[in-house]
């Protein structure tokens, strides 16, 4: 065999180990963020004290870190990951690194079924949840019929649910303006997408319906590296293109919809994870495991700054906003360079 062809064998199993060494090691760093997480805020722990009260009854420290803490830092890390696992969904389908939901308007549809829970039909955190999924979902539906003309092709996709975002901004804030004072003070706070609230009622649904969104994705998975290799190529091998990208758009909108019904808008998460997994694991495609593991990070350590590093807690949307349009102009920017 000529050293070429060896060269070639070898290829995939050196890809395949830098995953398993890159994803290894975003999972230790969650794990550690994560305890470190638990261990600071107005009554410090140390870690050892941390894992004490995760495993034994420590007393008033078992309630600190279980009751208070935990569900937050658990709802960070799930809803990263879901956020992450939604942009490299949508990334994927539109072959575009803006392809994210919250660019092409699928948060701002979720958030508008959330005011329209709160503010004409006030009820239980599920019934937020389901119109919430069902604002996102009519979204999507129409963002798609807008955009389909004989098959959906990505950059028309993204300029329409632009176009899609910017009325439903409208649309929410004349519904702020027309809610009671004390429901749209409410509904403020929900928009800057905050996880000051978070405790294990709301968090133990959620935590249900993405595992639900989780398997479904595993078993989608397949079908959209397919959908990476173009139309043609997939049809080729005897995937219904269409309905196959409607159900991994729904998916994508439901993995929104589930972080906006308990959190709300939490912006430009699932836009920077999946480029930077990407980056991060190398090959073709975008990862949907590390791509779930780097929204995890990003959030729990967004939200981390929004508590402890600034002079004033903030919600955490406040500061993915500020990190992610940072890198936003910084892809605008490269891709100008590129162009020139």
């Amino acid at each position: 065999m000529s050293v070429t062809a060896m060269a070639r064998v070898r290829r995939p199993s050196v890809r395949r180990s830098r995953r398993t060494i890159v994803i290894g090691v975003t999972a230790v760093v969650a794990v550690l963020l994560a305890l470190v997480a638990l261990s600071i805020g107005d009554y410090p722990l140390s870690i050892p004290e941390v894992i004490a009260a995760l495993f034994r009854n420590e007393g008033f420290a078992t309630t600190v870190v279980v009751e208070w803490r935990l569900p937050r830092a658990l709802a960070a890390l799930a809803f990263g990951g879901a956020l992450g696992t939604s942009g490299a969904l949508f990334q994927s389908l539109t072959r575009n690194p803006l392809g994210s939901p919250d660019v092409i308007g699928f948060s701002a549809g979720s958030y508008t079924g959330v005011l329209l829970a709160m503010t004409l039909f006030p009820g239980s955190q599920l019934g937020i949840g389901g119109w919430a999924l069902g604002a996102g979902l009519a979204t999507a539906f129409a963002v798609y019929l807008l955009a389909y003309r004989r098959g959906v092709q990505g950059f028309r996709l993204i300029i329409v649910g632009i176009g899609v975002s910017a009325m439903l901004n409208a649309f929410n804030l004349w519904l702020q303006l027309r809610a009671q004072v004390n429901v749209a003070m409410t509904a403020s706070v929900w928009a800057a997408g905050s996880l000051d609230v978070i405790d294990w009622q709301q968090l133990r649904p959620a935590l249900v319906a993405l595992t639900v969104c989780a398997v479904a994705t595993c078993l989608v998975a397949g079908r959209l590296q397919q959908l990476e290799l173009g139309d043609d190529a997939a049809a080729a091998h005897g995937l219904r293109v269409e309905p196959t990208r409607l159900g991994i758009l729904v998916l994508g909108v439901a993995l929104t919809a589930i972080v906006t019904a308990v959190a709300g808008p939490i912006a430009f998460v699932a836009l920077v994870a999946p480029q930077l997994a990407k980056r991060m694991v190398g090959g073709a495609g975008l990862p949907l495991g590390q791509s779930a593991l780097v929204g995890a990070v990003l959030l729990l350590a967004a939200d981390q700054i929004a508590q402890h590093a600034l002079p004033q807690a903030v919600p955490v949307g406040v500061v993915t906003i500020v990190l992610g349009g940072c890198y936003l102009v910084v892809l605008l920017l490269r891709g100008t360079g590129a162009r020139r």
